[in-house]
């Protein structure tokens, strides 16, 4: 017997779980793409999405996944041979710096393991550069994989007078922790659709600042991916580089919407540090007694609002437990040093605590049915967490 039946709970680190108000809004049919009705809420959905960055800069839209959009900010910031020095903390920021690579770009890395981003390297990075051959600094706000968060203001003060452009992938982290790309001077900030935003996989994006904006076109920028074109355009199709991805639209208006007018988005990142509490907490207790269950990020300022990685001896079998016997999806441990004993959760976009309590006691349930030891106590301090005033 299966107890897997019924609304299933998908608790990874994205594609994120899509409100029904959403899928609602992208099953409709395509009207006339040349009409003033599609063409006027793709510029409402523009500006929603420079609202939920926190800015007034530029915005180039994409149709692609997070990879797409770092291959959109490569082709604009660099030229062949340019040099950028990317800060890495876990898979996703080694995998973009490695595109990087492949597109002609000289990446030089400061790899900081598991650990978020140290400002005070970079600055004496940066300090030796004397002749600013750096031209951008790349960091991830959040790596999926790991599920460290860096302080990107911090990194931004580390920079000084540096001419380096600060670019910063918050494909893990818009629309789940706080991003402010104007005040904390970021020039240029990639996302895509699938995670915070709550919508369909499919569309990315690339905010860019009046400093990026200013360098020109580079020996790399093609015509599709050209991002002058596309933020500064008068005709729909322009935006996109071709035909409109419309249910997207659709799907981002009626997200942002939820996001932005209806819940907040102060809400919307307390929220989400709320749920990362509950799991924190639940999986600390889990590791008392030495069972060896342990999360990634030791320091609690330096973990991701949107994902949680962790240590479990077993993990791969605990995944394939409770997905087969709970309906219970949970993330592979992507980059971790013993993949078959790691998994991540997530906890980002349309999540709240019934969902996460729900993954939370799967995965006990998981643990009970293989023998897999754990310490006492875990749902009571998630509980604990989730009932403390808002």
């Amino acid at each position: 017997m299966s107890l897997a039946a019924g609304r299933p709970v998908i608790a990874i680190p994205g594609p994120s779980p899509v409100p029904e108000r959403v899928l609602a809004a992208a099953h409709r049919a395509s009207p006339d793409i040349y009409g003033e009705e599609l063409a006027d809420l793709n510029l409402q959905v523009m500006e929603q999405l420079k609202r939920l960055a926190g800015t007034q800069a530029h915005l180039a839209p994409y149709i692609g996944n997070g990879h797409a959009a770092w291959e959109a900010a490569g082709a604009n910031i660099f030229s062949s041979g340019d040099r950028a020095l990317a800060l890495t903390s876990g898979h996703f920021g080694r995998s973009w710096a490695q595109q990087m690579e492949q597109m002609g770009i000289a990446v030089e890395r400061l790899d900081f393991g598991s650990l978020p981003a140290d400002p005070d390297m970079l600055a004496r990075r940066l300090a030796e550069d004397k002749a600013g051959a750096i031209k951008a600094v790349m960091v991830c706000q959040i790596d999926t994989a790991t599920g460290v968060m860096t302080d990107i203001p911090a990194l931004r003060e580390a920079m000084g007078d540096h001419p380096a452009l600060l670019v910063v992938d918050a494909i893990a982290s818009l629309g789940c922790a706080p991003m402010m790309m104007d005040d904390w001077g970021v020039d240029v900030l990639i996302a895509a659709s699938q995670k915070g935003m709550m919508a369909l996989p499919g569309t990315c994006f690339v905010w860019y600042s009046g400093k990026a904006a200013a360098r020109g076109r580079s020996q790399l920028t093609t015509p599709y991916w050209d991002w002058h074109a596309r933020a500064n355009a008068e005709a729909l199709w322009r935006f996109w580089g071709g035909t409109p991805p419309v249910q997207q639209i659709f799907a981002l208006d009626e997200a942002l919407r939820m996001i932005l007018d209806e819940e907040g988005l102060f809400a919307v990142w307390a929220r989400h540090a709320a749920l990362a509490r509950a799991v924190w907490a639940t999986v600390d207790e889990w590791g008392q007694g030495d069972t060896g269950i342990r999360l990634s990020v030791k320091d609690p300022t330096a973990r991701a609002a949107s994902v949680t990685a962790l240590a479990l001896p077993g993990a791969d079998a605990l995944r394939s437990w409770v997905a087969a016997n709970c309906g219970v999806t949970l993330g592979v441990g992507l980059g971790a040093e013993q993949p078959e004993n790691a998994l991540r959760i997530g906890h980002m976009g349309h999540a709240n605590a019934a969902m996460i309590l729900s993954a939370l006691g799967a995965m006990q349930a998981g643990m009970a049915a293989l023998g897999i030891p754990y310490g006492p106590g875990a749902l009571d301090a998630a509980a604990r967490v989730l009932a403390e005033p808002a």
